[in-house]
This record gives C-alpha cells, structure tokens and sequence, in this order.
C-alpha cells in the first residue's frame, strides 16, 4: 500500500523517573552475602567473640551495598524510548523496539512495558545489557525487540514502562519508570489486502487484455479513431470526421476507468459474531490468494472491513474513485468518493475506527442517505449479513431501493457452520434437528438472495475467509463485461 510508512506509529521518547518512595532495593548478591555471613555461627558456638566477625561481615555488605548503590545512576540519566517499525495491522505480528540510552557505566536492565491485551496476551519483558562508555564516546545505546498481535482495530492506550537496573556486581538495585504512554492506531488487515490486490489484479488484467485483443471497442469511453471496418456498428460511426475525411472513421472505445465506487459497511449485531479461525476460509482455496489459517478468531466485521479495504485498493488502482459509508444505528464513517494515494490512506483511517454495534444497524437510514447524497450512478458493493426471521430482512429491502439508480453488489457472509453441518450425515435424532434446522436457515437464505437478484442486484454469499476474494473478482468482472 502506498504511503504506509506514513501509518507508522511515531517514536515516543521519556527520561526515565523514581518509581515509589525510596525507587531502590536489595540485589541478589547482597543476599548472598547475608547468608555467607551465617558461616561464622558454627565457630561461635565455641568462641562467642566469631559473633563480632559475624557482625563485621554483615556491616561490610552492607558498606559494599551502599557502595554500589552510589555506583548506580540515577534514573533521569537515562533516556528511553519506544520504537515503532511498520503500521499495526489486525492479526498481523508487528515488532516493537524499547531502547535505552546512558552515558557512564555499564548496567544490567529488566524492562516491563504496559502493553494492553488487546496487543499482547502477556506484559512484553526483556533484558538487556548497555556497555560502559568513556568520555568521548558519549551515549551508548541498548536495544530489547518484542512482538505484538493486535486482536482488533481502533485507538489503543499503551503505557509506562518499568525499569529495574544493577550494576555489574548486582548488590543494588533501582527501580525506575518512563512515560511513554501513547495512543496508537490498529488498522485492517493491511498484509491481506495487498495481497488480494496485486494477485487478482494480475491475473485478472491478463485475462482482460486476451480479450481485448480477440473483442477491440469495449466499453464505452472514447479512446481514439479509426477507419470504419466491416463490422463495426454504425452507431459507433464518427460523423463529423467522416465529413472532414469524406470516407467513414469509427470511434474506438475502451472500458470506463472514471467510474464510482461505493463500499457500504454493516456495523449492527450480526456482525459481531466470531468465527472459528479453523472455519474461516470454508472450502480449500488457492494458497496465492488466502492466508494461511489465523489462530484467532475474527467477527464478521473484521472480514467486513478487510474486504473493503482490498476491493477499495483495486478499484483505486484501476482508476475509479472510490467512497465509504459504514453504519450502525448511525453512520460511524462516511468518506466521499475521489481517488489517490492520501484518499487511500483516509479510508484506512476510517476504517479503522469502525466498531460492531450490540443493536440492529439502521438499513433503511443508510439506503435513505446513499440515495440522497449518490445522484451518480454508482456501483454498491454492501458487506452485511441477514437476520434469521420469517420476514424480509430490513437490508434486503434497503438494498432493493437501490437497484433502480445504482449497480448493486449484495454479499452477505455466510456461516461456515451450516455447511459443516450440511456435509455430515446425520446419525442420530439430534444430528437429524441440526441437520434440517441448518437446511432451512441456508434454502431461507438463498431465496432471499434470489429475490433480489431477480430485482436486479448480483446477490452472492461468501464465507468470511473468501470474502475480500469474492467481492474483488466480482467486481473486476463487472469492470471486464462494462455492467456499470
């Protein structure tokens, strides 16, 4: 994706602060010590005096400890910071850098970074080591690397990070903390997107060009002229250059490029629901166009907003603009058509910010407003799924009041369950119920996608893993046939 250096988090950098009242501790070795000075009590059973030395010992640990302690420096000497590397994407491991910077002796750290769950199932630790440096080297530099995996999209707080360093010898220790609280930004699935972009625009765009090459003047945007030829339909016949040249000269078309997209995303209750990640791909498919199974479990939105993310990047790139409208009870996201490299980087934005409702969306709202704002004939792709009711689903209708303006492309996400389901035969009474509930809820919602094919809509169902695939291939079709 373009630009996506510019999605990176920014570095955060603190000096470092006292942590609690007193900010330092005992080191190992000062125990060690402690407990080595207990071999005196064995002679002191015979000479009471070996109790001094005993006493003795213990005060010149406790010397050596404070010694040490001076040694150490103190926390706002040092200067950490959190480094990013590359944008934060959903269910994608990203690499995260905390470094240490110090100017003097050579210490040992532990560090501790306040990382939410949402980014990492465990608190991030690691060691370190940052050489001594001498008086004309000035700051010496450590750096501890983990992983995050962020299990959803959105503003994420993130925290202080916690130090605990010893010198060499390791009798003293300082406890220490920097404020590198920060909010950072989970986007889509970024990795997913680019690969379903450049895969399918590839194989797509040489099927396409064999075509041309066998079927010259598709589409219907001007290109050039040409002598007329046997053939070609008169309505395609130059008048005014026939004149000039007093012999017959035919435009030539080619496929519209400056066309309008429109990418509706479903935010209500149905698509909050998760999917087994050993069920989100359903059936096989081709190891260049999916990713490998995830190891966690997504909502259907997630796949939602993946899929309008890719199908947003090839639409981009074939030359149409390319609009967003996301809704709950109300729209959460609305971004006008227009195409480019920032506007990309805009609908990532808004995408990212897209969250699942506990409510039933507003379909009827959301018709209301794209029929209102979209006076241009538009192709509609909707993302949503439908409701298990003896009615017509609310989006059903919705998306039929825009068959008569706009080319409607409905594709609910369907339920790799009930084709588990369907696959099995049943051998008992129970798996008989389930058989035949999971029968009806898949006929009931075939003819309801039949319906509104049937009003003039290309009505398909995907499942989740298939979605981003399935919506761009439909509409690189659309953009192949000139439907729109």
């Amino acid at each position: 994706m373009a630009e996506t250096s510019r999605l990176v988090p920014q570095t955060v950098s603190a000096s470092a602060e006292r942590q609690g009242r007193f900010g330092l501790a005992f080191g190992p070795r000062f125990f060690l010590g402690l407990i080595l000075g207990l071999v005196w009590i064995g002679p002191a059973w015979w000479d009471p005096r070996f109790i001094w030395a005993m006493a003795a010992w213990d005060v010149l640990v406790v010397a050596a400890w404070f010694i040490d302690l001076r040694r150490l420096p103190e926390p706002g000497t040092l200067e950490v910071s959190r480094v990013w590397f590359e944008p934060l994407s959903q269910s994608c491991t990203s690499p995260v850098a905390i470094e240490v910077s110090h100017a003097g002796g050579g210490i040992d750290l532990r560090l501790e970074d306040d990382v939410p769950p949402s980014l990492s199932a465990e608190l991030p630790k690691a060691d370190l080591h940052v050489s001594p440096s001498g008086p004309a080297e000035g700051m010496t530099r450590a750096r501890a690397t983990y992983s995050v995996q962020p299990v959803e999209r959105g503003d994420i707080e993130l925290g202080r990070v916690a130090l605990r360093y010893q010198s060499p010898l390791k009798l003293a220790e300082r406890w220490a903390s920097a404020g590198l609280t920060q909010t950072v930004r989970v986007y889509p699935n970024l990795q997913e997107s680019r690969r379903h972009a450049f895969y399918l625009m590839r194989s797509r765009q040489i099927a396409i060009e064999k075509r041309f090459k066998r079927q010259p003047g598709m589409g219907r945007e001007f290109e050039s002229l040409r002598d007329y030829r046997q053939g070609d339909e008169l309505r395609d016949v130059c008048w005014t250059a026939t004149a000039r040249r007093a012999r017959l000269v035919s435009k030539v078309y080619r496929p519209e490029r400056s066309q309008a997209v429109v990418i509706v995303v479903d935010a209500g209750r149905l698509m909050l629901a998760r999917i087994s990640p050993m069920l989100d791909s359903g059936q096989r498919a081709d190891s260049q166009t999916q990713n490998p199974p995830s190891k966690m479990s997504l909502a259907k939105l997630d796949y939602a907003v993946t899929a309008a993310l890719s199908l947003a990047e090839v639409a981009l790139y074939s030359g149409d603009s390319v609009g967003l409208l996301a809704y709950g009870r109300r729209p959460q996201a609305r971004l006008g058509g227009a195409r480019g490299a920032s506007h990309l980087r805009d609908f990532v934005e808004r995408l990212a910010l897209v969250k699942g409702e506990l409510v039933e969306a507003d379909h009827a709202g959301a018709a209301d407003l794209l029929l209102g704002e979209q006076k241009r004939r538009s192709l509609v792709v909707w993302l949503t799924d439908l409701a298990e009711t003896a009615a017509t689903p609310e989006v059903i209708e919705s998306a039929a009041r825009l068959v008569g303006r706009h080319l409607v492309v409905f594709a609910a996400i369907g339920q790799p369950e009930m084709g588990q389901l369907m696959a099995r035969r049943p051998e008992s009474a129970e798996e008989m119920y389930r058989y035949i509930a999971a029968l009806e809820m898949v006929q009931r919602r075939e003819l309801l996608l039949r319906r509104l094919r049937q009003q003039g809509a290309m009505a398909l169902e995907l499942v989740p893993g298939q979605l981003a695939a399935g919506i761009v291939n439909q509409y690189l079709q659309i953009k192949e046939r000139s439907l729109l």
